[in-house]
């Protein structure tokens, strides 16, 4: 891996912007990934294990909440509609802990991509080329964003408003129970007390903020490396575009011969990025079918009961989550579009003012862009727009069967 990053030990660095654009683009998701401790380490002394103990932390987190929930599902809980949307709660939950395990294990090579981004951003040539890149970063950029403001929001009122908006009740024993972010099985320990409510509501906090960072980082992650590549492939068609239209047209094949070594640097970290989310895609891809279907029945339930607060929060959800299936699906289909470019490039320039033999070597990349870079589920399905539109499809069909079957 680290090879793809020491290939490149040659040019020197010649962009004299190089530190500001880093920053820019990696301001957000360095946030987000350092407070779940998978950010590649820059302290120094005690500082280096500083992540560490930020996995050790969410871990306690995410299980302290996970594993009273299903403990009450599995034994306490017997209502059949309350049980579904707890269900779907807890789905949501363990699949977020899954992936942040993924994200973990796959944190050398997070380090190995983050390490050639800054490479690259150091080694542009020309202005034309830093805008090229500066183009695609501020796509990656906003859609992180987009996705931080929706997860932090929605996630935000379910854990305050929407639980203080239940209010606390007198069960059947007398008692007054006030309301918790997620259920808790009696047997371990009495949650109603204080301090010790007090205490589980702020861990219950923590871990929302966990799983929603979690669901952020995933799309921050995909968003920043994909246009990361499709701002490589612009500056490689822009150099072969100049492999023509330059006046001095001297050394043709050396210059074809630098798009392209550029070129499969970029299909070898568009692989690794690839290796990077094929897992927790396929987990979103599962997840958010389903969650989709959940959140729109039990939208439908509380448009019916007139609950405003639960149908807003309900709204917010579903956005949050259809939009973040979104940015995947839509930026697998930029990435396929985008590697497939270089080859219709190839076709459309006028190759027939270059030498015989530098002709000959554009078939290499006409060849490789017929296998185009993309995202997929686990390399079971490409992320693309279509496997958006079925996504919603077979969410709507699961939705008429659960309000058929569940009365």
């Amino acid at each position: 891996m680290r090879s793809l990053v020491q290939d490149q030990n040659a040019p020197k660095p010649r962009n004299s912007y190089s530190e500001r654009d880093i920053a820019f683009v990696l301001k957000h998701i360095r946030w987000i990934m350092n407070s779940l401790g998978i950010w590649p380490a820059v302290l120094k002394g005690t500082g280096r294990f500083l992540p560490t103990v930020m996995k050790v932390l969410c871990n306690l987190v995410l299980l302290f909440a996970i594993i009273p929930f299903i403990l009450h599902l599995v034994y306490e809980l017997r209502e059949t509609v309350m049980r579904l949307q707890l269900l779907g709660w807890l789905s949501f939950c363990l699949v977020s802990l899954l992936k942040y395990w993924v994200l973990t294990a796959r944190r050398p090579i997070i380090e190995c991509c983050i390490e050639q981004i800054q490479t690259n951003w150091k080694q542009v040539e020309l202005c034309e080329e830093r805008k090229l890149m500066l183009e695609y970063s501020k796509m990656g950029r906003n859609l992180t964003i987009i996705c931080l403001v929706f997860m932090y929001t929605s996630g935000g009122i379910f854990h305050t408003i929407t639980q203080y908006a239940v209010g606390t009740f007198i069960d059947e024993h007398n008692r007054t129970i006030k309301p918790l972010v997620y259920p808790i099985y009696s047997a371990l320990y009495d949650a109603q007390r204080s301090p010790v409510y007090q205490l589980v509501y702020i861990v219950h906090c923590m871990c929302g903020y966990v799983i929603y960072s979690v669901v952020s980082s995933t799309c921050g992650l995909a968003a920043l490396f994909v246009t990361h590549i499709c701002g490589q492939i612009d500056i490689v068609i822009s150099r072969l575009n100049n492999l023509v239209d330059r006046k001095q047209n001297s050394n043709p094949n050396g210059r074809l011969i630098e798009i392209v070594e550029h070129h499969l640097r970029t299909l070898r970290f568009s692989a690794m990025v690839e290796t990077i989310l094929q897992e927790v895609c396929l987990m979103e891809f599962v997840d958010s079918t389903i969650m989709i279907c959940l959140l729109e029945y039990f939208l439908i339930r509380a448009w019916e009961q007139g609950n405003t607060i639960t149908v807003t929060t309900y709204i917010l959800l579903l956005i949050s989550l259809t939009f973040n299936v979104f940015i995947l699906c839509y930026i697998g289909d930029l990435l396929i579009e985008k590697s497939s470019s270089v080859g219709i490039s190839c076709f459309t320039m006028d190759w027939y003012n270059l030498p015989t033999k530098t002709v000959r070597g554009l078939v290499l990349i006409i060849a490789i862009s017929n296998n185009p870079a993309k995202i997929t589920a686990g390399g079971i399905v490409d992320l693309n727009l279509s496997t958006f539109g079925s996504i919603l499809k077979t969410s709507l069909a699961y939705l008429s069967i659960l309000r058929t079957a569940v009365v």
